[in-house]
């Protein structure tokens, strides 16, 4: 089953966020580590990814470099910065509380729930 893209899109940046907690990393490898991690499930293109990270670096979540590579050309990599991690702890936490209430929905409500 395919994931409703409406879903995915809200998500992306808390995504690439967590990633880059981590550590810095270019293009391509954020699209595979992605595909990676979530068994397969989201296939971002770079045509969705680049507009993205440059939202985040006006944002100042996000600032970019460069750094020459094995092959000699040099790739851009992006690196989370202080703002980036308050916005990541933020949208974390406002996800969470998201996620538990669509759950408890769907379990019946919190009235319903055993616990």
């Amino acid at each position: 089953m395919e994931l409703d893209k409406s879903l995915v899109s809200g998500s992306m940046g808390l995504l690439v966020m967590k990633l880059l907690e981590e550590k810095d990393m270019y293009g391509y490898q954020m699209i595979e580590e992605l595909k990676k991690r979530s068994d397969d499930t989201f296939h971002l293109k770079a045509g969705s990814l680049y507009p993205l990270l440059h939202g985040l670096e006006e944002k100042g979540c996000v600032c970019a470099y460069e750094q020459d590579a094995v092959t000699g050309k040099p790739r851009r990599y992006y690196h989370l910065t202080e703002q980036g991690h308050r916005t990541l702890q933020e949208k974390e936490a406002s996800w969470n509380q998201y996620t538990r209430a669509v759950n408890l929905v769907l379990k019946g409500g919190a009235c319903c729930v055993a616990g």
